[in-house]
């Protein structure tokens, strides 16, 4: 029988494992495109949003100011990888989206991610993947709950 104690450290041993493959994907992306941390964590903020953001959403996502997130997302404009558009409820505000290359950053992203995980996966068996996954669902469900957020087949 697994105790408390001994689950919780097995789940902060896996969250290490997947933190320490996060970051290496991330810290070889920004290398190849010249993207920051922040701006690539921009990316995936608003590729989850789905419908883009205001400069508000985003200053609140990655606790900096109003000032300090409308000066990121006016760098990454003029690169070409954000667009502001007008928020049709209501025209003084501006909704950020990404554009088709800043999708793309978020891709490479995403693919790598994958990538890992179905090598990851591969060397299981069947039996081990649909206990995982009987686990996971449980531990996901549980989670959501605890946070009050609801699920939603994410990328």
């Amino acid at each position: 029988m697994t105790t408390a104690v001994q689950f919780s450290r097995v789940l902060r041993q896996w969250g290490r494992v997947m933190i320490h493959h996060s970051r290496r994907d991330f810290m070889q992306i920004m290398r190849e495109s010249g993207l920051s941390m922040p701006q690539l964590n921009l990316f995936m903020r608003i590729h989850h949003h789905g419908c883009g953001c205001n400069v508000s959403d985003v200053a609140a996502q990655l606790g900096v100011s109003n000032a300090r997130a409308s000066q990121m997302i006016e760098r990454l404009v003029r690169q070409g990888l954000l667009e502001r558009s007008e928020d049709p409820d209501d025209r003084r505000a501006k909704r950020i989206t990404l554009t088709h290359a800043g999708e793309a950053q978020v891709q490479r992203v995403v693919r790598s991610r994958q990538q890992w995980l179905e090598e990851l996966t591969s060397t299981l068996t069947e039996a081990q993947r649909a206990q995982i996954s009987d686990a996971l669902v449980l531990l996901t469900e549980a989670a959501s709950e605890m946070e009050g957020f609801q699920l939603g087949d994410r990328k």
